[in-house]
């Protein structure tokens, strides 16, 4: 049985994927959320093997939330259900740590197999979704490179530490955290410090 939490602002989306999802003899839905925080904490308290997870709500956005379960270390895996797919929110999505990025067109036999495909431990993502990676991949397919402070910098806020505190502990202003983390963010292709450490990560670069 493949437990499957679902995280959507609005009720008539829960309500829909959850008529969907429950004529599947292998899937149960275990749990809903209305926003990225309560599914953080229903993450933690429920294990689901997969999130559902829409890419903007409210108290926090998809993505952020997606990073956090990640740097969590928690067991499940998360799927983005959207209608939004420019290449920004597909990077960040899946640099955050998502297993997949799905579009809120797709018909219900193909949600369930992709529920299914993430729960095996694969990649799922529409196909619109795939191609613009591979397109973005033909165009940046180096590695990043980060510099020796950039990385002391990186490391630290892995850490959880503040700028503040990056700065007494690396003997710099705190102004010059910030320059270091947006060269950083601007190499990595990332717009906040959760996403550019699990793109770090990712990378082999911490």
């Amino acid at each position: 049985m493949i437990r499957i939490l679902l995280a959507d602002d609005h009720p008539v989306v829960r309500e829909g994927l959850r008529a969907m999802l429950d004529t599947e003899a292998d899937l149960d839905v275990v749990g809903e959320a209305s926003s990225g925080p309560r599914a953080e904490t229903l993450a933690a308290e429920l294990r689901p093997d997969i999130v559902l997870m829409d890419l903007r709500m409210p108290d926090g956005g998809g993505v952020e939330s997606i990073g956090r379960m990640t740097a969590a270390g928690l067991p499940c895996r998360v799927i983005v259900l959207t209608t939004y797919e420019t290449d920004g929110d597909i990077l960040r999505a899946v640099e955050a740590g998502a297993a997949g990025y799905l579009l809120k067109d797709l018909a219900r036999g193909e949600l369930a197999d992709a529920v299914r495909a993430a729960a095996r431990g694969e990649t799922v993502l529409a196909p619109s979704v795939a191609a613009r990676l591979v397109d973005r991949l033909r165009v940046r397919p180096e590695r990043p490179h980060l510099s020796e402070r950039e990385t002391a910098v990186l490391r630290l806020v892995a850490d959880g530490c503040t700028n503040a505190e990056i700065g007494r502990r690396l003997f710099i202003g705190e102004s010059t955290v910030k320059t270091h983390l947006l060269r950083t963010f601007t190499k990595l292709g990332v717009t906040d410090r959760t996403a550019a450490v699990t793109s770090a990560m990712r990378h082999g670069l911490l």
